[in-house]
């Protein structure tokens, strides 16, 4: 059995360039599927967030449009709001690193607004990507991996293949005009090569221990290419 490390969000409200704030979170399937997978294979599951605050979850991403129907939506609203671990998350200040086999980050715009500029999540990310430790990052997730700066001012995944949520997607989302920054850019501008596939479609790299997926619909994927990881 593994333990592995959810680095969460608990930010419910992204700032906006105007300075108004859009309701957001994690999105909910991009945490409960490869949570169920990674439950189903007899890992243990840890979250954490700034803080030890309960992760908010997108409640744009629990309707039956976003989940493929309302039965799948029922499911995934069951464990986004009712599992244990999402309900009493630790710090990550708290966090020790060598705990865990591996850490995943789900995504959501609510890594855009807190996670990204966290040092407890880059202090727990450059220590897991310097220490060989498996790590998956998804959608919005990767926002994450911007505050994984090294004390030389590198960030730890420089060089790194990726992908990550698109400035098209974001685009076709209606979101791009309005964002302070778009992900891409500033993954790209940090070092990391962005690969970017068809948007909406299911996309997932591999590049070393590092698995990451481009939008909600690579969550399936990625969860079984991190836990071949794993295993």
């Amino acid at each position: 059995m593994a333990k592995i490390l959810f680095v969460m969000t608990g930010a419910d409200r992204w700032t906006l360039a105007d300075g108004t704030r859009h309701r957001t979170g994690f999105w909910a399937d991009e945490a409960v599927v490869p949570y169920e997978a990674f439950k189903a294979a007899g890992h243990e599951i840890t979250v954490a967030t700034p803080g030890g605050v309960t992760p908010p979850v997108d409640p744009a991403s629990l309707g039956a449009e976003a989940n493929g129907g309302e039965e799948n939506a029922a499911t995934v609203r069951a464990v986004a709001e009712g599992a244990a671990e999402f309900r009493s998350p630790m710090a990550l200040a708290d966090v020790r690193v060598d705990d865990f086999d591996a850490v995943y980050v789900p995504g959501g715009h609510g890594p855009m607004e807190d996670l990204a500029a966290d040092a407890d999540a880059g202090r727990v990310l450059t220590r897991a990507v310097e220490s060989g430790l498996p790590v998956g990052v998804v959608c919005h997730g990767p926002a994450a991996l911007l505050a994984a700066v090294k004390e030389d001012g590198t960030n730890a995944y420089a060089g790194y293949r990726i992908t990550a949520f698109t400035n098209a997607e974001e685009q076709l989302a209606g979101s791009a005009e309005r964002a302070k920054w778009l992900l891409q850019d500033r993954l790209t501008e940090a070092g990391l090569t962005v690969v970017a596939g068809e948007p909406w479609a299911p996309h997932v790299e591999v590049d070393r221990g590092v698995v990451t997926g481009q939008n909600p619909a690579s969550s399936g994927q990625l969860a079984a290419e991190l836990l071949k990881k794993i295993a």
